[in-house]
């Protein structure tokens, strides 16, 4: 495996306090993927780290923001409305030095699967990718969060665990039929997979595995967005 690119840390200023951006910066970009990590982790999570080792190499840089609550060591999560107003002053404070022309996909990992939905249009997002999206509390179906994943207007891709207790692959595949902007969002069943991307031991396929095709799959659909192609390999370029 290749050693990934070189990751720089810029702190922003937002009104909850110091944020911070891991960029890991393509060499010749053809799009931005700035991900939002959950309530229970950090930037540091299995998929959101795999995303930032494999995609500049594919052309996408790869920004992972640290809300201010972490950044501040705290253990609890912020309000759903200041996590969105410490997203957008961060990105507000980056997008022209790192992003400047770039086509702009949203995503994260739970909560920051939710961030970046809810913020995708007053930012124009071309597209939102949701790993582990929280369709609703553990055992409490009833409390749906369907209408955060179907605000925006641009295709989303959803990566999805099949014993995620938040909501499997299989209640979200079953509770978008019917619905307004359902056509826009494309479920990728993670097979075995939880809520923390975990799997059984000796799984198969293995959590490594998962992994991987979430690399696959987000490489791929953020190549359709932009490109409407293959992402060459950088000597091709």
């Amino acid at each position: 495996m290749s050693p990934g690119p070189t990751v720089a840390l810029v702190e922003v200023a937002t009104t909850q306090g110091p944020g911070r951006f891991h960029v890991s910066e393509s060499s010749a970009p053809v799009a931005l993927l700035v991900l939002g990590h959950g309530a229970g982790g950090g930037v540091d999570a299995a998929d959101l780290t795999a995303l930032a080792h494999a995609l500049p190499d594919r052309g996408v840089t790869v920004l992972r923001f640290e809300q201010p609550w972490r950044v501040a060591g705290r253990k609890v999560a912020s309000r759903p409305p200041l996590l969105d107003e410490a997203w957008l002053a961060g990105l507000g404070a980056v997008l022209d030095a790192v992003g400047a022309g770039l086509p702009l996909v949203l995503g994260g990992r739970s909560a920051g699967a939710r961030v970046a939905c809810r913020t995708a249009t007053a930012l124009g997002a071309v597209g939102v990718v949701c790993l582990s999206f929280p369709l609703h509390p553990p055992g409490r179906p009833e409390r749906s969060r369907l209408a955060e994943l179907l605000t925006p207007t641009v295709p989303r891709l959803v990566l999805q665990g099949t014993r995620d207790t938040f909501g499997g692959a299989a209640e979200l595949t079953t509770d978008l039929v019917g619905q307004d902007g359902a056509a826009g969002v494309r479920v990728v069943a993670l097979d075995g997979a939880d809520h923390g991307g975990r799997v059984p031991a000796k799984a198969s396929p293995t959590a490594v595995e998962l992994r991987e095709r979430v690399v696959a799959a987000t490489s791929a659909f953020v190549d359709e967005l932009v490109r409407g192609g293959g992402i060459p390999d950088p000597g091709t370029r």
